[in-house]
């Protein structure tokens, strides 16, 4: 039997491809008209070509690196330093998040501290990190850490505050024990907390990854960036600039795949898709 809101659905799906379709069209013009100014720009004396080659000139540069084996090496420099030291945050930012956040006292013990060594630049270790590790992937590791830990501590933090005290304390009347009730309450409340933090980590990771390549010369694109510039090699710094802006393209789509995968069954996801 056909009923109104099986009619609805359909029709529903319609505006959503339709507006989707609108959106990727309006984005594809978009960059379609950036990309286009980045060519006549220069090309008419806007900006001189010193300073800013033109794109067709950075396409090139950007087909040289392709095919050269150091800057594949630098890439997979950078993105080990930007995994393992995203991985490092994710781990503790989890781990110190749930143990401070499901007892009251440690939350109020830390709570000062967390607020004085959050807003604390990573940049301002960089002395510390090269004193103490020189320029090798260990500096990238302090400073990507810490940057990426506190995105994720603090979003851990607030997921875990986040538990209705309905459920919590029907858990607790059903018998379930500490590590039951973190499984079975506790997690799903905080994951989709702990998936913004991990997104948000990443892109913070991969900036850090590349600040720390470019200023202390550790092995990566930022350093080849930094080379490029010292050189007077315009494009091909440009070109370099371009691969950093789509390996984090790369990793904000990998994260939001994750992200819907993981919560597939959250009702905000659901919602989203009905729209």
């Amino acid at each position: 039997m056909t009923t109104p809101s099986t009619l609805a659905a359909p029709a529903r799906q319609s505006r959503a491809g339709r507006r989707a379709g609108g959106n990727l069209l309006l984005g594809g013009l978009g960059f379609a008209t950036f990309l286009l100014l980045m060519e006549a720009v220069p090309r008419a004396g806007i900006v001189s070509q010193e300073y800013l080659p033109p794109l067709s000139r950075i396409t090139g540069a950007l087909a040289e690196l392709a095919t050269e084996a150091a800057f594949w090496t630098a890439l997979g420099d950078t993105v080990r330093g930007w995994f393992l030291g995203l991985a490092i945050a994710v781990t503790l930012g989890v781990a110190v998040g749930f143990v401070v956040g499901t007892v009251p006292v440690l939350r109020e013990f830390t709570a000062s501290t967390i607020e004085f060594l959050r807003p604390i630049p990573s940049v301002a270790l960089i002395p510390l990190a090269v004193l103490v590790f020189g320029t090798d992937l260990r500096s990238v590791l302090l400073l990507v850490g810490y940057a990426a830990f506190w995105q994720v501590l603090v979003q851990v933090l607030y997921g875990v505050q986040d538990v209705d005290p309905v459920a919590a304390e029907t858990a607790r009347t059903f018998g379930l024990g500490r590590w039951a009730r973190i499984r079975y309450v506790t997690w799903p409340t905080a994951l989709p907390y702990v998936l913004t933090g991990v997104r948000l980590a990443a892109a913070v990771a991969l900036i850090l990854a590349i600040t720390a390549e470019l200023v202390i010369g550790a092995p990566g694109l930022g350093n080849e960036i930094g080379v490029a510039q010292s050189g007077g090699a315009v494009a091909r710094m440009y070109a370099l600039v371009v691969v950093t802006g789509l390996l984090g393209v790369a990793v904000n789509a990998l994260a939001r795949r994750l992200e819907r995968w993981l919560l597939s069954w959250h009702p905000s996801l659901r919602r989203e898709a009905a729209a």
